[in-house]
């Protein structure tokens, strides 16, 4: 039996440590398999990828959801010295096709689904180089590399992930992340969340994002705890499965966590093995609830797919805090003059009165972070390192007790389920429109946890402005993607503009839906219909963010 207490510097050793653990490695509701046996599925892929392995970078796209085949993929990559990109099915064609010819795929795994969305994409790629995991053949391709020896051909040093994320320019970028970066993140979440052996981790969050893979598939792996997979993230179904896997420990989002709440209470929600979760961007309030009605402990999280460190956890900090920071090198810095920020005097509903001299950029001048730059992207290498620090690109403040707190993104940067948000790609979108003058895209605060996406528009005549036409070219509209959708929309005459005619955006953002123009609110998070609000709607609106104890953001 593997304890899972011996460290390694990669995640290969990680997994041929496996080797002969009976422990359940993966579960999912039709069929387990042990770690020795996860193993072995992984190394047959191996074997495969390095057959078809073509000159060039060893880069294999993965469009999945959260199937076995995710994780066998990811241990394949280990042991072949290849790597990983996790592909964003929610992204819009345009987006999706960009996405894999930018990472130099030489094969694309995905299924039937994913392959009806990839036929009408110009990825570059023949044929024979996608497998397709639902496909009788893949299984035979897979089969005739069982009786191979399962073997490394890689360590620290190979590049295992790329992990899409969104900045300030529009474009995506891809983060790099090693073997190595990848085991000592492992290691650190064990230390610092209690991770062991004994866990049993519900995986709900998608594998193409760096929640699952740093914060439970490979702390999961280290331990040798058991993973259990669902598909997608359901609300309804989220319970049913903690008590059918009896998971203990699960990932979030602060989104998914509202949904969560949003479900009928009964006596015996707490009727369930969950301990403990992690994650990001849910509401102190929502936090404090899910306890209540759940059981199980809640840490949040501070970091990104680009770095993590900076913040050490602190019993004593307060509610709305994210803890201390790590280390001496953690500060927050006025990015012009390059100095220290003032610290925070807050009110006593935590808001802070000095926004202008306290809110800064979160850096960390000691370049402890292990930030592995971006693939094929010079320029965003150079803006994340700066002046010999690694510049977060998120906002925050320090109060006088030396506890950090997140003000907010950096730019065009808007935070939705965890994910960067390009406001620039979704202005480009509003502006194709021809009865669009100007637009502006920024995020307002969404009154359950992280941001929303809130769009402006000039037009000719609002009163003459057809939403319903404007909602129909939206949906039409290839790139963009289904988060990108703004979830408000305000129609105006005449825009706020600066001195050199650009569209002001900081006022817009801080009118939000407080304005006399129009503002219209999807109907829905799966919806193409704007209806539009009326005071009693605003008022309903902002009693929400009171309900959920976020009041202090508007």
């Amino acid at each position: 039996m593997k304890d899972g207490h011996t460290r390694h510097g990669d995640i290969a050793s990680m997994l041929l440590d496996r080797l002969g653990d009976d422990r359940l490695g993966l579960r999912t509701r039709t069929r387990d398999w042990t770690w020795d046996a996860v193993v072995r599925e992984s190394a047959a892929r191996a074997a495969l990828a390095r057959e078809l392995r073509r000159d060039g970078p060893f880069h294999i796209g993965v469009l999945l959801d959260n199937v076995p085949d995710f994780s066998f993929w990811l241990g394949a990559a280990a042991l072949a010295g290849a790597t990983v990109a996790g592909i964003n099915p929610t992204r819009g064609a345009a987006q999706l096709e960009a996405d894999i010819r930018h990472v130099d795929c030489q094969l694309i795994v995905t299924d039937t689904t994913g392959m009806r969305r990839l036929r009408d994409l110009d990825v570059r790629l023949e044929h024979d180089r996608f497998l397709i995991v639902d496909d009788p053949a893949y299984a035979e391709l897979v089969e005739k590399h069982r009786t191979e020896p399962v073997v490394a051909h890689a360590g620290g040093e190979s590049l295992l992930l790329l992990l899409f994320t969104s900045g300030t320019t529009g474009q995506s970028k891809a983060v790099k992340c090693s073997q190595r970066r990848l085991a000592a993140i492992a290691y650190a979440a064990t230390d610092k969340f209690g991770h062991v052996r004994e866990d049993v981790d519900y995986c709900c969050m998608p594998m193409f994002h760096g929640n699952a893979i740093m914060a439970l598939w490979a702390p999961a792996l280290a331990n040798g705890a058991t993973i259990c997979l669902t598909p997608k993230f359901s609300a309804s179904g989220f319970l049913p499965d903690i008590r059918y896997f009896g998971a203990t420990f699960f990932t979030y989002v602060g989104k998914a966590l509202g949904y969560l709440l949003a479900t009928p209470e009964t006596p015996e929600d707490s009727d369930n093995c969950l301990e403990r979760g992690f994650g990001t961007e849910a509401s102190v309030d929502d936090q404090a609830e899910f306890q209540r009605r759940f059981g199980a402990k809640l840490y949040e999280g501070y970091g990104s797919s680009e770095g993590s460190g900076l913040v050490a956890l602190d019993r004593a900090a307060p509610e709305r805090a994210l803890g201390r920071p790590a280390h001496p090198g953690v500060a927050v810095v006025d990015p012009e003059t390059l100095r220290d920020c003032a610290i925070a005097v807050l009110n006593e509903h935590g808001r802070v009165l000095n926004a202008d001299e306290a809110i800064g950029e979160m850096v960390d001048k000691a370049g402890s972070l292990v930030f592995e730059g971006y693939y094929k992207n010079d320029a965003a290498d150079a803006e994340r390192l700066r002046n010999g620090w690694y510049w977060t690109g998120d906002l925050g403040y320090l109060d006088a007790d030396g506890f950090l707190y997140f003000a907010g993104r950096k730019g065009d940067w808007i935070r939705i389920d965890s994910e960067n948000i390009s406001a620039l790609s979704i202005e480009r979108v509003l502006r194709r429109n021809p009865s669009v003058l100007a637009s502006a895209v920024f995020a307002v605060p969404d009154p359950r946890s992280g941001d929303q996406v809130m769009a402006a528009v000039e037009v000719a005549d609002p009163a003459a402005f057809d939403i319903r036409a404007f909602a129909e070219f939206l949906d039409s509209q290839q790139d963009l993607g289904s988060k990108d959708m703004p979830g408000l929309l305000r129609v105006s005459d005449c825009l706020p503009v600066t001195g050199s005619n650009k569209v002001l955006k900081r006022e817009l953002q801080r009118q939000a839906w407080r304005t006399s123009d129009p503002v219209y609110r999807r109907s829905g998070r799966d919806s193409a219909e704007y209806l539009l609000m009326s005071a009693a709607n605003k008022a309903e609106l902002e009693a929400e963010f009171a309900r959920y104890g976020r009041g202090h953001l508007l």
